[in-house]
């Protein structure tokens, strides 16, 4: 696998493949802001909607790409943009395609994300995930520090309210 930072250029000329990936996670049944079934024009819209935010410098997108080329996962960091917040930076839209689960995907996507977020300065990152879900266990392993619950935050793909878990973790400042 191969983890690479995307342009918006790439996100829109490639806004399809991504929405695979993102029908797959939902499909799967994690919360990830979409409803099931979700289809394919739908997601390849949002995804050539986070171009946008690419192209501002409001988001960071990260995609894992398998040795066909073919889209595995991704991450993304949302970027504050008001001066009293420029130190943190939200972890959004962690997801690993299901047939490339277990493979530790999901751990190189998360430690790619840091570094980089730790490598311009950010200090503090910061996600919401939903209550009891697999995600959980990765976060919690990678060091992230459970910060509290709120109930009902979301629906689930199936339309069920869910309880959302918010988790933190610092980040060392870049040396020198």
């Amino acid at each position: 696998m191969t983890v690479l930072r995307w342009t918006d250029t790439e996100l829109r000329d490639r806004s399809r493949e991504l929405a695979g990936l993102l029908v797959d996670t939902v499909a799967g049944g994690a919360s990830v802001g979409f409803l099931a079934p979700l289809g394919a024009a739908e997601a390849a819209g949002w995804w050539r909607e986070r171009a946008d935010a690419v192209a501002a410098g409001r988001l960071t997108v990260w995609v894992a790409v398998d040795g066909t080329d073919r889209v595995t996962g991704t991450v993304s960091l949302a970027l504050p943009d008001k001066p009293n917040s420029r130190h943190r930076a939200e972890l959004v839209k962690l997801m690993v395609h299901r047939s490339a689960r277990g493979q530790g995907l999901g751990r190189r996507l998360l430690a790619t994300a840091e570094r980089a977020a730790a490598s311009t300065g950010i200090t503090l990152l910061h996600l919401d995930t939903e209550t009891g879900s697999p995600a959980e266990h990765l976060y919690r392993s990678a060091g992230w520090t459970l910060a509290g619950t709120i109930p009902d935050y979301a629906a689930n793909p199936a339309g069920e309210l869910r309880p959302t878990t918010l988790y933190y973790k610092r980040l060392a400042p870049p040396a020198g």
